[in-house]
């Protein structure tokens, strides 16, 4: 590649040019400026140009002397100019006039960048390009310009970038250039070695872990260190010193650091540091506290005399725990919102710090006016019930933060827009909370066509989030449907034409009636497959499901207000003919249930939980025919054994997340699962199983009777029992299983547009047929690695891949790595 170089200014030197008049240089001779003129220019003012020269009329002059030569050096100086001449054009009596004769630089038209990628061009411009139309193509445009380049990309990694320069005319502009900049980034570095000076009780391997994103090069990091990058590193060197005063180092400084090239590929790290004494809390007093006595405030803080000094504990503990255990959190639920505590150090001697803990209560306020806005699509009563502050209780901070999280679980607002701010009113000790709120699509499909039993597959499903039952008549509401009331429709159809159909509907309504939390909700399906043959043919085969479903739920107040209890009666229909798999294969069978559930949910978000817990213990149960009726099961047939499925159903599940550092997320789960009998005459029932393995998605193997639960790792339905025989078990289930997750989460996009999630999962899992052969611990293993995003309008969408560590009698492919793919699931079911 040719030598780049930088435009140069027209080389010809400044000059003083006299006309033709004689001047004496030994005997110099007072003048009076009699006029100043300046040509050459289109763009500058003459006037500030001629003021600047110092050459005004009316001003004495020596001439010769070193006043016209200093005048054009400071003309010279301001850059403007590629050449200036100043010429006497003529001499009257003791007055002279004088001529500027300039050559004025381009000015720059535009930018034009090369050498880097296009995200960081549009970054660039926009960091330089409010020169453009203005600015003068000089010395100081080139090297303002390469310093704001060189920064940019120095924050990003590249510690050798160089910069050069051409020009080129502009045709849309008159004596505008265009100035091409051209950038060779180089390499990113990386950092070959840290080092420190001045550490007595840190290891420079501790402080080295101190710098999170700033690593220094080892050969047993597999995927690399990471690059320099210079923002960061400004960055940990904050967390650095934090760190060190977290441990006691209150005085701990970094004296001077600096970055230098270790090679062409890497730079090494020096930084200089002053650790100090290590302190030691002292004595702790409170000032100001009437409404609390001391030892409350002390028990709350939780910080004794001797313990190593932090502030940052000392900050947390005051007013700035996750988990409202804090003292400000103490006042602040208790209606004192202007509540202040101000700790001061009173006393630092040898290692320990003295605190006065001056405390400020203030009022004690009581809720007034409770308002929302930018609910532009949901009904103000759909929002206003949700709140957990109400009008005439005391302000509690722990009710604001609940409400903003139950604004968020109705899934019509983006969550992290949600603002509720408090206005106090000091005259009569009220405070008026007003909640601002965006809305978000809510609604969601799913249009898909999938492959499955040898024919293609078409899936609709259409599920309407914040629809209006009153509305339906009410052609005006209709956007494109009746919005605005919270309630919740879905309409789903899946069918491949003759072999299989699916048809669901399902309706809810969280407030039923408007006053109270009492939901109502009502659900149909019908499902169909068959092998396709004719109805008279032989080897006709055919399984039908119809089913409808009734339920009550309310909300409960003890042990807490997290807690749910459901009510739903369930009616099923199995109609089977020549169908195998099932303990029977021909002749239909009724399932009547009573469902009860009992879940508490303290999950501060739905999609990407962080904190908090969920769990569910679930009961279904048939009545027990068998023990009411005379028939001999012994010697019954089989329409008359599975006329009436009769069973006990127990499930339960736990979730739990929280924060380890960052934003990266633990979740652990464990998940249980038994059907039981009422008569060992009868048996197992031949529905309601459970079938362990894969996705755990409803497809073209549709439910038929039993639950399917998602294990990564195994194909579809293969953890069965030990010795099963593998037909028999993946077709018809198991009565027992168990699963056992363990999740980290890290997000990648967190907007009102998508939210999405990279995960690596550990689970374990099994099946039984009997309890007197269940174990908790003797369990399939798998791990894996997976991503999901969520999308408001087709829900949640993942991919995983998951390895099986232990083999399935019979199924020599179900733990052999396996791609699982899931659409729409249920946030928190059991799947």
């Amino acid at each position: 590649m040719a030598q780049i170089t930088r435009p140069q200014p027209n080389p010809t030197p400044p000059s003083l040019k006299v006309n033709g008049l004689d001047l004496d240089y030994f005997n110099p001779k007072e003048y009076i400026i009699g006029g100043t003129t300046l040509s050459g220019t289109k763009y500058v003012e003459k006037d500030v140009i001629i003021t600047l020269s110092t050459l005004i009329k009316g001003q004495t002059i020596t001439l010769p002397g070193e006043a016209t030569s200093n005048a054009i050096k400071i003309l010279w100086a301001q850059g403007l100019f590629d050449d200036i001449k100043l010429d006497i054009t003529k001499i009257e009596g003791d007055s002279v006039f004088f001529d500027i004769d300039v050559v004025e630089r381009p000015r720059l038209a535009s930018f034009e960048i090369n050498g880097v990628s296009k995200s960081q061009k549009t970054d660039i411009l926009e960091k330089i390009n409010e020169k453009s139309g203005k600015a003068i193509i000089n010395d100081n445009l080139y090297n303002s310009t390469t310093t704001t380049i060189k920064k940019f990309l120095l924050d990003k990694g590249y510690f050798f970038t160089a910069v050069d320069y051409k020009t080129k005319p502009d045709p849309n502009m008159e004596n505008g250039m265009i100035l091409q900049v051209f950038i060779d980034k180089g390499r990113k570095v990386k950092v070959h070695e840290i080092n420190f000076s001045g550490n007595k009780d840190f290891s420079s391997a501790k402080l080295r872990k101190y710098l999170k994103k700033t690593k220094q090069q080892a050969f047993y990091k597999v995927f690399g260190s990471g690059k320099f990058n210079k923002e960061k590193y400004e960055e940990d060197k904050l967390k650095l010193i934090a760190k060190m005063q977290d441990n006691g180092y209150r005085d701990a400084v970094i004296l001077k650091d600096s970055v230098y090239q270790y090679s062409e590929k890497a730079v090494g790290i020096k930084i200089d540091l002053y650790e100090g004494p290590k302190y030691y809390f002292g004595n702790i007093t409170w000032v100001g506290n009437a409404k609390y006595d001391t030892q409350t405030l002390e028990r709350v803080l939780g910080i004794e005399k001797g313990e190593v000094f932090s502030e940052e504990k000392l900050e947390k503990k005051l007013r700035g725990s996750a988990n409202g255990d804090d003292v400000s959190s103490v006042y602040l639920d208790d209606g004192y919102l202007t509540f202040q505590v101000d700790p001061v150090q009173t006393k630092i001697y040898n290692d320990t710090v003295e605190l006065e803990m001056r405390i400020y209560e203030g009022p004690q306020y009581t809720n007034n006016r409770i308002t929302v806005k930018g609910n532009t699509i949901t009904n103000d009563r759909v929002v206003l019930r949700e709140l957990r502050t109400k009008p005439g209780e005391k302000f509690s901070k722990a009710a604001l933060i609940r409400t903003v999280r139950e604004i968020g679980a109705l899934g019509n607002f983006d969550e992290s827009k949600t603002n509720p701010v408090p206005k106090p009113n000091p005259a009569d000790g009220t405070v008026d909370i007003e909640y601002t709120v965006e809305e978000k699509p809510s609604d969601q499909i799913e249009l898909s066509g999938g492959f499955g039993g040898g024919n293609i597959i078409g899936t609709l499903g259409l599920t309407f989030n914040n629809f209006s039952l009153k509305n339906l008549f009410n052609l005006d509401a209709y956007k494109p449907l009746p919005k605005g009331d919270g309630q919740k429709l879905s309409l789903r159809g899946q069918t491949n034409g003759k072999y299989y159909q699916s048809y669901s509907f399902s309706f809810s309504e969280p407030w039923l009636g408007g006053k109270k939390p009492i939901s109502f909700g009502v659900s149909a399906f019908t499902s169909l497959q068959s092998n396709g043959a004719s109805v008279t043919d032989s080897r006709f085969q055919k399984i039908r499901l119809n089913g409808v479903t009734v339920s009550l739920g309310r909300r409960l107040n003890f042990p807490d207000n997290y807690f749910q209890l459901s009510h739903s009666i369930n009616a099923q229909q199995y109609i089977l003919n020549n169908y195998p798999g099932y303990l029977f294969s021909s002749g239909t069978s009724y399932n009547f249930n009573l469902t009860q559930e009992l879940s508490r949910d303290s999950r501060n978000h739905q999609i990407f939980p962080t904190e908090g817990s969920y769990f569910r213990f679930t009961i279904q149960a048939t009545p027990p025919y068998s023990l009411m009726n005379k028939l001999n099961y012994s010697t019954a047939s089989d329409k008359q054994r599975y006329k009436f499925t009769e069973y006990h159903k127990w499930k339960f599940e736990s979730q739990w997340f929280q924060k380890l550092a960052g934003k990266l997320v633990v979740k652990a789960q464990a998940q249980f699962g038994f059907l039981g009998l009422y008569n060992r005459e009868v048996g197992q029932s031949a529905f309601e199983r459970f079938k362990l393995g894969g996705d755990g998605m409803q497809g073209f193997d549709f439910l038929q009777g039993s639950e399917l639960i998602a294990m990564r790792g195994y194909a579809n339905n293969t953890v069965i029992p030990v010795g099963a025989n593998p037909t028999i078990a993946q077709n018809s289930g198991s009565p027992i299983f168990t699963k056992y997750v363990m999740e980290l989460r890290y997000p990648v996009i967190a907007s009102q547009q998508a939210t999405a999630f990279v995960v690596a999962f550990a689970e374990a899992g099994n099946t039984w047929n009997n309890f007197s052969d269940f174990n908790p611990f003797n369990v399939r293993r798998s791990v894996g690695l997976g991503a999901k995003i969520f999308l408001p309008i087709f829900g949640l969408l993942g991919i995983d891949y998951g390895y099986g560590f232990d083999k399935i009698p019979g199924l020599p492919d179900a733990n052999k790595g396996q791609f699982h793919f899931s659409i729409a699931q249920q946030l928190g079911g059991f799947n």
